[in-house]
């Protein structure tokens, strides 16, 4: 019912290559994640021509926390654009991959000295989550024999999240912004930041609007913002939209689930928008009367920031499952038990689900007979349960087929991943291919 979009390089491999594709379960493991890096190169361009089309300055930084895949950040180098991280591992690798210190934005309230003083060190962006973090980095500055200056933002608190743990609200960004005012030898301000939960950019853009009134603000104190950070939230398109919107209408009801249990939330997995359509609309959205954030931004001379994860590791990976087994039910209903587990494809354990339907790929040719099956894991946990959803299958599923989930790039492979029952943790696999046929698969650390 929830057919996947797929990238047409991927879509070529799969279905003229599925002996390649066992052949590398066989060797490297189930399950398998492949990783797609031009797929993350052709999304920030599609990105870049957005924001240069509107003529404005701009900065666009990769949400690392979305994959672990060491190749995406050589995908973000080699796209020219900078990287979101929100640990020291994940600056160290970001570092690695050849990203410019300079184009590294830190975010996360929770920073460490070692992670205060490596940003210094690399000369990145710090995002300052609140007075006490100020309070943090200065100590740290100040027990340098010789200080460099901190490059920072302030990370503002919008007023539709004033119960968010993140950010500060309006008086304490500007007792912030006194303080940055008074120790200009050991800061370096550079503007304001901002992050939404939710996807739509109507909310971006009012937030975008009450962050504008600190800029004067700062100026006013001599300080000289150039930046504004609006986060990530970009949405994504994994099925066609006339589709999804027909799956929640008219078949999402409780007989769908093996659990008889509808999720309250889901990620919006068909998208009425694309990344690029989203960012133009925001770009578009009134600033003031008859100005819009793109005309304030180039009379302002700021220059915009984004932080995407999802929307740049769109179609960057495929996850694949070998099937041990599968065990028949009532009303023609079966399990399939996959060699992995839940952990690593994580919807189910934040009570909701993966809505996109994987492909089936059959070991050897069988005869039609529809079925319907919810997918488990290969652990003793009842709650090990990748698909609580009930999906179609057009051939019977069997021991040896493997099931391939598209588009998993985004948080759904790796974020919860771990070696419960001491099974090693899932193989990455970059993919480059360069003509039809020639495929090349290396190990992505």
């Amino acid at each position: 019912m929830l057919q996947p979009l797929i990238d047409p390089v991927i879509t070529t491999f799969i279905k003229h290559f599925p002996n390649t594709l066992g052949n590398l379960l066989e060797q490297h493991g189930s399950p398998l994640n492949l990783v797609w890096p031009h797929a993350f190169e052709a999304n920030a361009q599609a990105l870049l021509n957005v924001l240069k089309r509107f003529n404005i300055a701009h900065a666009i930084f990769y949400g690392a926390k979305a994959n672990k895949s060491q190749s995406l950040l050589g995908a973000a180098a080699k796209s020219g654009i900078g990287v979101d991280v929100s640990s020291l591992h994940e600056l160290r690798d970001a570092l690695h991959a050849a990203i410019p210190g300079e184009n590294i934005c830190a975010t996360g309230p929770a920073k460490t000295a070692l992670f205060h003083q490596a940003l210094i060190d690399a000369g990145s962006l710090i995002c300052l989550d609140s007075l006490e973090e100020f309070d943090h980095l200065r100590n740290v500055q100040e027990a340098q024999p010789s200080p460099v200056k901190s490059r920072v933002l302030l990370r503002y608190r919008p007023k539709n999240s004033g119960t968010s743990r993140f950010g500060m609200g309006a008086e304490e960004l500007l007792e912030c912004l006194q303080r940055l005012a008074r120790h200009p030898e050991i800061f370096r301000f550079e503007g304001f930041h901002f992050h939404l939960g939710g996807y739509g950019f109507e909310s971006r853009a009012q937030a975008f609007r009450e962050v504008t009134g600190f800029v004067e603000a700062a100026r006013e104190m001599g300080l000289h913002p150039q930046m504004i950070d609006i986060g990530g939230g970009l949405p994504i398109r994994y099925v066609e939209p006339q589709t999804y919107a027909g799956f929640l209408q008219n078949d999402n009801n409780p007989s769908h689930y093996y659990n008889h249990k509808v999720p309250a939330d889901y990620y919006p997995y068909g998208s009425d928008l694309t990344a690029p359509q989203w960012l133009t609309l925001f770009l578009e959205a009134e600033h003031s009367p008859g100005r819009s954030i793109a005309a304030y931004l180039r009379e302002q001379s700021l220059t915009l920031a984004l932080e995407p994860g999802r929307s740049l590791v769109d179609q960057a990976a495929i996850s694949v499952f070998r099937i041990t087994r599968t065990k028949k039910l009532a009303d023609n209903k079966a399990v399939i038990f996959v060699e992995g587990s839940s952990f690593s494809a994580c919807e189910t354990w934040f009570a909701s689900e993966y809505l996109v339907d994987p492909l089936l790929i059959s070991a050897e040719p069988r005869p039609a007979a529809p079925s319907q099956a919810y997918i488990a894991g290969h652990s003793c946990l009842d709650d090990d349960v990748i698909s609580y959803r009930l999906i179609n299958f057009a051939t019977p599923p069997e021991s040896g087929d493997l099931l391939v989930y598209i588009n998993t790039a985004g948080y759904q492979m790796d974020l919860l991943e771990n070696q419960f029952h001491r099974h090693p943790l899932p193989r990455r696999l970059t993919a480059t291919c360069c003509t039809e046929g020639n495929y090349a698969f290396t190990p992505d650390y």
